[in-house]
This record gives C-alpha cells, structure tokens and sequence, in this order.
C-alpha cells in the first residue's frame, strides 16, 4: 500500500504587493513573523506597519561591521558597563514600534531593568545610542523620521550616517539636529565617554 505524503500546515505561495499596499501586524504577530523568517530583517512601525528591508549589499555590510568592531572594541577595552548591539537585534521601543539600528548600546541601568525572559525577544527598552546607515536602498526622510524616533523614545545619541555624500547628521536629545560634512571621526562625547569613530573605515580612504 502506498501512503501518500501528508499535506504540510502550511504552504508557501509567491505574493507580490503593490508599492502603495501596506501591511499591518500585532506585535504577537510580528514576533510569529520574525521567527519564521529568520532571514529577513522586518521592523514595525508604533501605527503596526510591517517593514521588510533589503539584504545588505557588499559595500554597506563592510560599512557597517566596521562601525559595530569599533564600537565593541571600545566597549571592551574601556570596560564600559552596559551591552553592544548589531543591526541584527531589534527593540520595542516606548511607543511599540519595533526597530533595528544599525549599531546601538545599551546602558547598563536600562539593562538591569529588563528581565530574563524580556533579553529572550524584542526586549522593551530604547538604546541611549544608535546608528543609522544609509544604504543605496534607504530613503533619507525614512532614516531621519527613524532618528527623530529613537530621540523621542529615549535615545540619548543618534548619527545618522550618509556615505553617498559623507555626511553625518548628529541627534542629540533637546537641540537641534548638527550636520557634519565629510567629517574624519565622531566623538561619544559623554554618552560614550572615550569612543571615537574613525570614519575614514567608513568612507573607504
């Protein structure tokens, strides 16, 4: 007797979605979604769009491990307390967007008020600093309103980093957003006290 294979729970089915149709998830969802799609970096907005960006190409992998080497090298060697993240790791931020910085830390007060199980998934806590990389696929109001995010979440520090046109703009909570242009390096000033980014990494000089 032959038995037929059993019917799989589910199937996957090829869906192509128009530019103007958005999709919207629960944060339960959204969670279900990111474990069954290990691949693919998904965010969600605080209104519960989904987002699905783009693999990192080439040039901005190498970009941004170099930024993350960095900032975990001085993590280390300051002994500075607190966590350092890569742009694989997303939080649910305050206003329950789920978000994914290129690079962020994570002090160690804010760290301590998490719970075992909170670490084991999108944990609910904003980093004091976080960096953005704009990719060729990036739209740069999408990255500024993401910025303007993190800062009304509870970021400290944000550098929103341009290599088309080495431009880095500086967001620090309370002033105005400071534009460098073709800067060598950023310092942490007294959110990373000691860290200074040699972007010349970046840049590729």
């Amino acid at each position: 007797m032959v038995q037929t294979p059993a019917k799989p729970e589910t199937e996957t089915l090829l869906l192509n979605l128009p530019r103007t149709l958005k999709l919207y998830v629960t944060p339960e969802q959204f969670i279900l979604l990111a474990a069954s799609n290990r691949d693919l970096q998904l965010e969600r907005t605080a209104q519960g769009e989904l987002i699905v960006n783009p693999p990192t190409g080439w040039q901005t992998g190498k970009q941004n491990i170099n930024i993350t080497t960095e900032l975990c090298l001085w993590w280390r060697n300051a002994g500075e307390p607190g966590e350092v993240f890569d742009s694989s790791t997303a939080f649910t931020l305050p206003n329950n967007a789920i978000r994914s910085p290129d690079a962020s830390w994570v002090s160690q007060e804010r760290c301590d008020t998490l719970t075992d199980a909170q670490k084991a998934t999108f944990a609910p806590v904003c980093p004091d600093f976080v960096v953005e990389l704009r990719s060729t696929s990036d739209t740069l109001n999408s990255l500024q309103e993401k910025m303007q995010e993190y800062l009304e979440n509870g970021a400290k520090l944000g550098w929103l980093i341009n290599p088309k046109n080495r431009t880095v703009a500086v967001y620090r909570v309370g002033l105005e957003t400071e534009v460098l242009d073709n800067p060598s390096q950023l310092s942490g000033e007294e959110v990373l006290p000691g860290f200074v980014l040699d972007l010349r990494r970046v840049w590729g000089d």
